[in-house]
Order: structure tokens, then C-alpha cells, then sequence
């Protein structure tokens, strides 16, 4: 009996784990996207007034996302942009440049399918870190002869927020298009001067490809 009672035990587990794997909770996605940041403005610890203004550029997203019920997933997202940027302050306009690591988690809510369009809109939101991770040891006046002080790698906290759809195009593959918004402190690198003491936001679009298994 205990013989049977383990055999019926690992056909029933079997049979979940293939009745899972048949569901398709898992994903894995690639998008590249841009990134376009906020101007932020404010004073530095001394009372003098700094301007932070970032290139508009783009990057890349890497997401896993796990199905827990059928409206609600869980998902990782890792990403990687460079980060061109200027400080104008009182004693001069600053030039720098850092990597923007993005590792951020987030709730999926899906929202009713389109079936005209083929379309799966979802729409997300949860938080993370954004890590600043300087090119150089300084930032160079817009001259490039000298450098203010050294500058160091910083993490941010974030919160994200946004919604995309997926366009199937194959069994287990689609397309997918989103819109993030991330809202973080902007970073001074360590350097009081360059400080604004203000919340700013990064409008990050993206498309990519999404496969299921």
C-alpha cells in the first residue's frame, strides 16, 4: 500500500509539474529602450543653486516575469544605460558620464485582452534600486581642464510605474511594448556641490521580444 500510495503520489506530482509547465508561468524578455530624465534644480548643502540635466539616451532591459494567478505576476528586471550629464552650478558647468544599473522588482496586473488586436496589456508597479556608476574619477568643466572633486558610485532608491502590452507572433513568442517611469533622488556622486536635493524622473520606453516557458 505505501508502494502505491508513493507511485499515485509521484504521478500526481508529475502530472502538476507538466500541467505547470504546459500553462506557461514563466517568461524571460529582452527590450531596448530610452531613457529621458527630468531636469532637476535646487540648492546644494552651502545655499548655492545646481542644475542636473542628462542626455536623453538608451539601454538595454532584461526581465523575468513569474505568473501567479491568472490576472497577477511577479517580475526581476535588470538594466544598463549610459548616463551622460551636466551640473551647472555657482562656480561652473560640470561635464560627466556613468553607467545607470537598473535592478528593480514589480507586481504585473493584467488587464482584459484585446482579441480584435491580439493585444495583452498589463500594467505594473513596485521598486528597486537605480545604481550610478561613474566613467571617470571627476567631472570636467565644460572647458575639460580641470576636474571638480572625485566622484564615487551611488544607489539610489526607486519607485517604478508603467504598463505595456504583448502581441503574440508565434507559440511561445512575442512582442512586447512598454512604458516605464522611474522617480529616485538624483544622484550628486558624492559630491555636496553638485547636489540639487531633489526627487526627479526617468521616462524609460521600450520594445522587445518575450519568450514563454
Amino acid at each position: 500500500m505505501r508502494g502505491k500510495g508513493v507511485l499515485t503520489f509521484v504521478v500526481v506530482a508529475t502530472l502538476a509539474v507538466a500541467a505547470v509547465a504546459q500553462e506557461g508561468r514563466s517568461s524571460i524578455a529582452l527590450q531596448g529602450t530610452g531613457l529621458f530624465t527630468s531636469k532637476s534644480s535646487g540648492t546644494d548643502p552651502f545655499g548655492s543653486g545646481v542644475t542636473r540635466q542628462a542626455d536623453n539616451t538608451g539601454g538595454v532591459l532584461i526581465s523575468y516575469r513569474y505568473r501567479l494567478w491568472s490576472w497577477l505576476s511577479a517580475e526581476g528586471d535588470y538594466g544598463l544605460a549610459r548616463d551622460p550629464m551636466q551640473f551647472s552650478t555657482s562656480t561652473g558647468i560640470f561635464n560627466g558620464d556613468a553607467w545607470m544599473h537598473q535592478a528593480t522588482a514589480a507586481f504585473i496586473v493584467k488587464l482584459p485582452s484585446s482579441a480584435r488586436f491580439r493585444l495583452s496589456p498589463y500594467l505594473l508597479a513596485g521598486g528597486g534600486a537605480v545604481i550610478f556608476d561613474p566613467t571617470s574619477s571627476g567631472f570636467r568643466t565644460a572647458g575639460g581642464f580641470a576636474t571638480n572633486p572625485a566622484a564615487t558610485n551611488e544607489t539610489k532608491a526607486a519607485f517604478i510605474y508603467g504598463g505595456g502590452a504583448d502581441f503574440p507572433i508565434a507559440k511561445r513568442w512575442s512582442l512586447r511594448g512598454e512604458y516605464r517611469g522611474l522617480v529616485y533622488h538624483a544622484p550628486n556622486f558624492g559630491v555636496s556641490t553638485l547636489s540639487t536635493g531633489t526627487v526627479t524622473h526617468t521616462a524609460q520606453p521600450s520594445l522587445g521580444i518575450v519568450y514563454r516557458f
